[in-house]
């Protein structure tokens, strides 16, 4: 990404941006459901928003504040907790839906467009977008049709963390292969530290080792064809990604499926723990201070031919529902939430996001967040996450379940992969 000399000044990365406008009212509610009485007023748009902790809230209600001055149209905005609305929206977008919808690319945007429940947003890209983003970016907002139905306004990647200080203290240096790495861990095992901090009792969290470890053995076109359910769980190649993650496991935290994502990232907090792959959304257990201590690196290269530019970066943006009540004002909207300047709004607010928009002022930036976006824009390829690459009712219903046992009983490969394979048929059919 570069600078665009002109525009509104470098904003600091988490500087709290206040008094630009009026913030949009933020209600939390225990379902997601269209807000009621006011839709279908040509002065009101609705939106059903995902962004729920604080940060979020701030961000997103600064951003729509700024809209609501511009346009004279008020938001409702719907905003509940991420895991409600994930499991939810199928339902909502067949019901009543908000005209506007904050919502993940990838196969989680092509799932709805494809059965006609979102907007086709391409003429706002066509307006507003041309050059802003990746064509990488542009895709995932994309369905097989060739049409947009997402507006991207930002991302968390994903990468191995460590403390700055815990490295110098040891003498360590990023490894760049899989010999490295191991070595690494080795050395750090010897020094009294949990080489790497793993959690995984909420099941999801495990859906990241097994993405980069398969990234690096068999490379993206194989891992995206994979979770496509075009190729079989049951062949050589997954088989030889558990391989491998088996001989990493010595090197994680013990008994991971009895503790928290959040455990675990406190335990590189206090520097018990020496990295932890994990995505960007870490850094709220960090304080300010603590912040400046904090680096990463790409997962390692495991296969020289396949390399290590491919990275899990989920790129998170704003649909509109199929049917909404106030069309006109929609489109303006998630056009809106789509700029330069409203992304670089909403990631100095939230410090685990940040700007998708090439022409993003990222001078504010830190040197964790300038790093990582040197590793977006040199990436081979973008991932979303699996399950945000898969469906969702294989990715919740056989996959959580599988890496569980996986971790559990690891020398029970075969008749695993197998057990995926089988329930991998059901739901795809092929």
């Amino acid at each position: 990404m570069h600078h665009r000399p002109t525009g509104p000044p470098a904003l600091g990365r988490r500087a709290l941006l206040r008094g630009l406008a009026g913030a949009a009212a933020l209600t939390a509610v225990p379902g997601l459901a269209a807000c009621g009485s006011r839709r279908g007023d040509p002065r009101v748009v609705t939106m059903g928003s995902n962004r729920a902790n604080d940060a979020q809230r701030e961000a997103v209600g600064e951003i729509l504040g700024l809209w609501e001055a511009d346009s004279g149209i008020t938001v409702d905005l719907n905003t509940i907790d991420s895991t409600s609305f994930q499991e939810s929206i199928n339902n909502y977008l067949q019901g009543t839906p908000d005209d506007v919808i904050a919502w993940f690319a990838g196969y989680r945007t092509r799932f709805f467009a494809e059965r006609g429940l979102i907007s086709d947003v391409s003429a706002v890209w066509d307006e507003r977008f041309q050059g802003a983003f990746t064509d990488q970016v542009r895709d995932l907002c994309s369905a097989p049709d060739g049409k947009q139905y997402m507006i991207p306004d930002s991302t968390a990647p994903w990468a191995v963390f460590y403390l700055k200080s815990v490295f110098e203290e040891h003498g360590y240096e990023e490894p760049a292969t899989r010999e490295e790495f191991v070595e690494l861990c080795e050395r750090m095992r010897e020094d009294g530290l949990e080489p790497l901090a793993y959690g995984v009792r909420e099941g999801w969290p495990a859906m990241g080792t097994f993405d980069h470890l398969n990234l690096r053995i068999n490379g993206p076109e194989f891992h995206m064809g994979l979770l496509d359910g075009d190729h079989s769980w049951d062949s050589p190649e997954v088989r030889s990604v558990f391989g491998a993650w088996a001989e990493l496991l010595p090197h994680h935290q013990a008994a991971p499926l009895g503790r928290g994502i959040n455990e675990a990232q406190t335990a590189l907090v206090r520097g018990q723990a020496g990295m932890m792959l994990c995505g960007l959304f870490l850094t709220h257990v960090f304080s300010e201070e603590q912040l400046d201590d904090l680096d990463c690196f790409a997962f390692p290269e495991f296969d020289p031919e396949i390399g290590s530019d491919a990275m899990e970066t989920p790129v998170d943006g704003f649909m509109v529902s199929a049917d909404p009540r106030n069309p006109d004002a929609a489109m303006d909207l998630v056009g809106h939430m789509g700029t330069r300047r409203s992304q670089e709004i909403y990631t100095a607010i939230d410090p685990q996001a940040l700007p998708l928009h090439q022409d993003a002022d990222t001078s504010g930036l830190s040197d964790l967040d300038t790093k990582i976006m040197r590793m977006i824009a040199d990436a081979g390829a973008l991932t979303q996450y699996m399950d945000r690459d898969t469906r969702p009712d294989f990715a919740s219903v056989v996959m959580i379940p599988a890496l569980q046992r996986f971790l559990r009983r690891p020398d029970d490969i075969a008749d695993l992969t197998a057990s995926i394979q089988r329930q991998k048929v059901s739901i795809f059919g092929r």
